[in-house]
């Protein structure tokens, strides 16, 4: 048994190796399949096949956004001081305001081209130590991000089994109301026929029942009623098996949709379309909520 995770999270992992450090920071949200986009640092793009790769193995559904930050630390950087433009520089503000003043420290290394901070080449060996511990990094990030998928995903489920109880519920009214309908009709029936054709003039009863059958028959919505009960069972199923189960109980809430449509379509009775148009509503919500799901 899978535990049951949303499509919603984020996470980030830090770490630090050969003067570098870097963070990364994952993101995800809602999506019809898995969708990557991949933001990394200047000269990392080699490593965007490996994290496509890991991050396809760790998340199966989400619109996911994967981001990595890298910077130099100030171990092993070299700062060359260009003395030969910086006397140049001071030359020519002499000369312009004839030996007047002279420029600030500051003004002069704001100049480009007057510091110049190098940073340490990394060998071969050093850069594939540093790619191995990013990616290592990576694969920590996606575990927190399935963890905090996995902990909202058991939050989602206690609502979506509050919201299947309430449809049964409904359903269970709905079946009371529909009970009641046969008489109704029946009373319509009646109530037009006297409009039609007069009170004093009786409808035979044979006729009369031959009308309020076929309507009846018409009006049933016990087929509607079975089936969703049979979909909100189905339902419960999939929560407790758990795993990947956002696609199905999608379509699962379009089968409750079609059941509730067909039973406020076919209400003579103001009762039963007021519980038809509360099951809507609430599919409505159940359907929102599993569209959150992996």
């Amino acid at each position: 048994m899978g535990s049951v995770a949303s499509m919603t999270g984020y996470a980030r992992a830090e770490g630090g190796a050969n003067g570098t450090t870097w963070l990364w920071e994952v993101k995800s949200v809602n999506g019809r399949g898995l969708d990557l986009r991949c933001r990394l640092g200047n000269g990392l793009d080699r490593l965007e096949p490996v994290v496509r790769e890991r991050t396809a193995a760790a998340i199966s559904r989400g619109s996911l956004s994967v981001s990595l930050q890298c910077a130099r630390t100030s171990a092993g950087r070299t700062v060359t001081i260009n003395d030969d433009l910086v006397r140049r520089v001071m030359a020519a503000a002499a000369e312009i305001s004839g030996g007047m003043g002279t420029l600030s420290l500051d003004a002069v290394f704001a100049i480009p081209g007057v510091v110049e901070i190098g940073e340490p080449d990394q060998s071969e060996s050093e850069r594939e130590q540093s790619d191995h511990a990013m990616v290592k990094d990576l694969e920590r990030a996606l575990t927190s991000l399935n963890t905090a998928r996995r902990e909202e995903g058991t939050r989602l489920v206690v609502v979506l089994r509050d919201q299947l109880d309430e449809i049964v519920a409904l359903a269970g009214d709905a079946l009371r109301c529909a009970a009641a309908q046969p008489d109704a009709i029946r009373a319509h029936v009646m109530e037009r026929v006297a409009a039609l054709i007069g009170e004093g003039t009786p409808l035979p009863g044979d006729r009369l029942a031959q009308e309020v059958a076929l309507l009846a028959i018409k009006a049933d919505v016990r087929e509607e009623l079975d089936r969703l009960s049979a979909h909100a069972e189905a339902g419960r199923d999939l929560l407790k098996a758990g795993g990947a189960v956002g696609r199905r109980l999608d379509f699962l809430a379009q089968e409750f949709a079609r059941e509730a449509n067909t039973l406020c379509a076919k209400s003579s009775d103001a009762e039963l379309t007021r519980v038809g148009l509360s099951l809507k509503a609430v599919i409505d919500r159940f359907r929102e909520q599993v569209q959150n799901l992996e």
